[in-house]
């Protein structure tokens, strides 16, 4: 099997990286159980974060190139995604214009040393975002619904040109550009990467796309074609009064953003193929006669179309697919359709049409370009969110569904949709502006990537790490909108440590299948038939403030577990044994929360389910209605008769409602509790005490947990869960350590976990002889760590400054001198203790107080860890504490950019050196004289150790100590 087969194969099913899996995982475990492979998964190229790489004028230094990719190799990334953007001042001369024959060749040798590193590499398919750029003309540019209305009297000759002028238009990014200096068409001016265009219209006659006389009556007649080649219309009106609406085919204007050079243009029309093959030819004819077979994934980011003027609402051939589709004529309806009245036809009509434009994006965009990929043996990573769609059908429609943002219910979006179609991988643009620029620390992207972890989240993509030559001053090229993952941030002698831990908790993640019991319809249809000021609704995967997104969040918050499903994928589930089968997932229920309005196919499915064994669940009641226009009375006579049709009783003494239907049941009722219980539907009794996780299915009858202390307090105790095991694995992903667990007949597992912290539970159905996993509990009296404390600055700048001696560790910046205070990097605490004796200690807790903001500790010339999160403590093990002579302590603190930063500011030095946006704040009180950000004003953060650093001697709860991996 090829390379690409594979992938497709991983992207589509799972299935092969699946068996690689448990090959390795269980080889031996079916016949003898003793032997059981106990050790952390692979980790390998994907179960590693990856990083978006941005490109910055596309000025790459080929020469240095190995030594830079080879550090982020060493930093424990996976892979690059190399997105091109706008350039930095001052560079021009070495910037390199998209998709020409010198790009073509950058990317092919960083394909070559990527591969000579195995490191993974996709790439954005347009240079920013959305897909566009200079290849793209008016007729394939994205699109707006523009409409004009006049009133005739009955008897009236009409006589007038029906035209409609545009008004010109411009947008940019923190400046003002007078539209006269800008040529049409867009492609005729030069250095437009200078401009930071947003948006643009020019003054132009839009096209008549239709013209609709309706009567007051309801009569309609099309007199589009009535116009002669001027556009003039000469018609005599019935009696009566009659309104023309005359519809033209806008040019909405968006270009693409943060473009480099070369990339520059318009956004593409996303409903037309025919421009979606426009803008792909351009990769056809840049990738011809290169070698690009090694590069895994094409990008989409976020459809950020209509985060402008108006939104891109049309499309050249937009009814006769309505037609097509809905079975009716929208131009016939136009006086409903555009009245924007709460009538009940304009609500199924709007309906129709929202439904209408998601199919189109879904087949005139995400499908073949997904198909365009894998031709260039390739895969999809797309972000589907923001589309006017439903993003559960964008998101299966991809190789890998990626996500962004801290909702779990946005987030479930996605991995639901890969949950339900199969796919190994669902990834994450990870860590987008988490805190104001230079001031995020580790601590805060792990606990989002712990999030995207809880929402199914499989594939870690840190927003990001901007290409920076090797000679670049610091602070380097950044982005905008990012938590900066760079070599010039002092926390990147310690992302590694993190960057194991999250390949750690991705080798179990990407492993097995998800093990949810129920799936949540999602009523699209509900959201679609809601009038609002604008015609599309754009979808985030938030449900709104809806019964939904109540329901949702009290059953995670409960402990219950599920995926959503679309009207499409309630189609694709066949039924085995009574539960309901999506490619290996299995489900016990489909639940309907409160659905007001539903499509008679949809029903007729869940029904058909049913009647197979299944068993559906209504929250509430039944829908109303069905939605939309076409053949109305008919469908809907079907759905009233089939919903009417079902006898439902009382369920013994509970307050459920049941319906047999064939070889399954329907149930409805408003107590969830109840029905779930019923239904025998798991809930995980660790939500009480804010333990969150997520479940995967393993071979062999095997389970595994992803958990997180999500609350303030500490857990040491016995935890439920709602599953059975002969024996019970314990995985720390921080540390690396894993054994077994402590565990009670009745399914109890004892946990230790600081607030933060994750573990992973591998629940076996058979007995397994491995060491135990080490629980510690206090063995005697804490001891403070006293001394004298010298502090020598190792790395970091605007200059290092001398070194210090404290009688109690401190923060840095309290000292007078000013080169402390500006000062970021890394600095080593260290001090000499004895070893405490009249102790039975068989371990011992090293707490290091607070820090700011993550250290490595070396006790002895030996590294024992790095804390990256409060509270900032490891177990030490006894025999690593000498008793014969001194012990030498070493805590190597690294501090943020912040104070560096801020200084650079306070001295007007110009670091901010981008074209385009350059710079923004995240937080308004961040803002210069000049509306950048600036930090001038900050004060000194603390830095350094700030201690109490003290010793508490600990004993092992159970015999064994844990083995340590990866």
């Amino acid at each position: 099997m090829s390379r690409f087969e594979t992938l497709k194969l991983n992207a589509k099913t799972g299935f092969v990286a699946v068996i690689f899996f448990f090959h390795l995982f269980t080889v031996a475990c079916a016949g003898n159980p003793a032997h059981t492979s106990v050790g952390w998964p692979e980790i390998n190229t994907e179960t590693k974060p990856w990083t978006r790489w941005w490109w910055l004028g596309n000025s790459v230094q080929l020469e240095t190139l190995p030594q830079l990719m080879e550090e982020y190799k060493n930093a424990g990334l996976g892979g690059l995604e190399i997105t091109p953007i706008y350039g930095v001042r001052g560079d021009e001369e070495n910037f390199v214009d998209y998709l020409s024959p010198e790009w073509a060749n950058l990317l092919t040798s960083t394909l070559r040393i990527a591969d000579s590193l195995n490191l993974g590499i996709d790439m954005a398919n347009a240079s920013g975002w959305p897909f566009g750029g200079p290849w793209i003309d008016s007729d394939d540019a994205c699109k707006n619904f523009v409409y004009e209305k006049y009133a005739i009297q009955g008897g009236q000759t009409v006589d007038r040109v029906v035209a409609y002028m545009q008004e010109p238009f411009v947008s940019a990014v923190r400046r003002n550009v007078n539209i006269d200096d800008i040529r049409y068409p867009l492609n005729e001016n030069n250095d437009l990467y200078k401009l930071a265009l947003s948006q643009i219209r020019f003054r132009r006659t839009l096209p008549v796309v239709a013209l609709i006389a309706s009567s007051g009556k309801g009569d309609t007649v099309d007199l589009t074609d009535k116009l002669d080649a001027g556009n003039r219309l000469r018609w005599e009106a019935p009696a009566g009064e009659w309104t023309l609406y005359a519809v033209f085919r806008g040019w909405h204007g968006k270009l693409v953003e943060r473009a480099s050079p070369g990339g520059e243009g318009n956004v593409i029309d996303h409903f037309s193929k025919k421009a979606l093959r426009k803008h792909l030819s351009s990769f056809d004819t840049a990738f011809k006669g290169k070698d690009i077979r090694s590069l895994r994934a094409f990008f989409n980011d976020s459809y950020e179309v209509d985060d402008a003027e108006g939104e891109a609402n049309f499309t050249g051939n937009l009814f006769e697919e309505f037609k097509k589709r809905r079975g009716y004529d929208l131009r016939m309806h136009l006086s409903s359709f555009l009245e924007h009245t709460q009538s009940e036809e304009h609500k199924r009509i709007l309906c129709d049409y929202r439904e209408t434009i998601s199919d189109l994006l879904l087949e005139e965009f995400t499908l073949p370009w997904k198909e365009w990929a894998h031709q260039h043996a390739a895969i999809t990573r797309n972000q589907a969110h923001g589309s006017p769609a439903n993003i559960l059908d964008l998101y299966a429609a991809s190789d890998i569904p990626e996500t962004e943002g801290t909702d779990l219910i946005n987030i479930k979006f996605a991995s639901s949709a890969a949950h339900l179609t199969g796919k190994k991988l669902t990834s994450a643009e990870a860590c987008t502006w988490l805190n104001e620029h230079f001031r995020t620390t580790l601590a805060q992207v792990k606990e989002n990537v712990d999030n995207f972890f809880l929402g199914g989240v499989n594939h870690i993509v840190y927003h990001g790490t901007a290409y920076s030559p090797l000679a670049e001053e610091w602070p380097g090229r950044l982005f905008y909108a990012a938590v900066h993952f760079e070599p010039a941030n002092p926390f990147w002698d310690d992302f590694p440590a993190l960057n194991r831990y999250v390949a750690r908790c991705q080798s179990f993640l990407q492993s097995g299948y998800p093990d949810n019991d129920m799936l949540i319809y999602y009523p699209v249809h509900d959201r679609w038939s809601t009038p609002s000021q604008s015609l599309l609704t754009h979808f985030h995967g938030e449900a709104g403030d809806t019964f939904l997104r109540t329901f949702c969040s009290k059953l995670m918050q409960s402990g219950y577990s599920f995926d959503f499903i679309s009207d499409k994928q309630v189609k694709t589930l066949s039924v085995k044994n009574n539960r309901l089968v999506a490619s290996h997932s299995v489900y016990k229920t489909i639940v309907v929360p409160d659905a007001r309005l539903m499509p008679l196919e949809t029903f007729e499915a869940l029904l058909n389910l049913a009647r197979r064994g299944a068993r559906i669940v209504f929250i509430n009641a039944l829908p109303d209605d069905i939605p939309g226009l076409d053949l109305q009375n008919e469908r809907r006579g079907k759905y009233f008769k089939l919903r009417d049709g079902l006898e439902f009783s009382r369920a013994g003494n509970s307050g459920l409602q049941k319906s047999k239907l064939g070889k399954g049941f329907l149930y409805k009722s408003a107590d969830e509790g109840e029905l779930f219980a019923h239904l025998d539907i798991r809930v995980e009794p660790m939500a009480k005490d804010s333990l969150r996780f997520i479940r995967r299915k393993l071979e062999n009858g095997e389970t595994a947990y992803f958990i997180v202390n999500t609350g303030k307090n500490r857990i040491d105790k016995w935890i439920e869960l709602n599953n059975t095991a002969r024996a019970i694995l314990c995985y720390n992903p921080m540390t690396g350590e894993y054994g077994k667990a402590l565990k009670k007949e009745g399914g109890a597992v004892y946990m230790q976990l600081n607030p933060g912290d994750a573990c992973i539970l591998r629940l076996l159905p058979h007995d397994v002889k491995t060491a135990g996993y080490r629980y510690v509990e206090s063995g005697g009296e804490t001891i403070a760590i006293e001394g004298d404390w010298n502090v020598e600055f190792i790395k970091g700048g605007p200059e290092l400054p001398a070194a210090l001696t404290m009688t109690t560790p401190k923060s840095w910046t309290e000292t007078d001198d000013e080169a402390y205070k500006r000062f970021s990097g890394k600095a080593v605490y260290t001090v000499r203790l004895h070893k405490p004796t009249n102790s039975n200690a068989e371990a011992w807790l090293l707490d290091l107080g607070e820090v700011c903001e993550s250290a490595s500790v070396v006790l002895n010339n030996r590294e024992l860890g790095v804390c990256i999160k409060a509270p900032y403590q490891l177990v030490i093990d006894d025999s690593d504490l000498s008793s014969v002579v001194d012990n030498v302590l070493e805590i190597r603190v690294s501090n943020l950019m912040a104070n560096r930063i801020a200084y650079m500011d306070k001295q007007k030095t110009d670091w901010k050196k981008f074209y385009d946006i350059n710079f923004p704040a995240k937080n308004r009180e961040n803002l210069g004289e000049d509306r950048l950000f600036n930090a001038g004003g900050w004060q000194p953060a603390k830095s350094g150790l700030i201690g109490p650093v003290r010793l508490t001697p600990l004993r092992i709860k159970k015999e064994g100590k844990a083995e340590k991996g990866y």
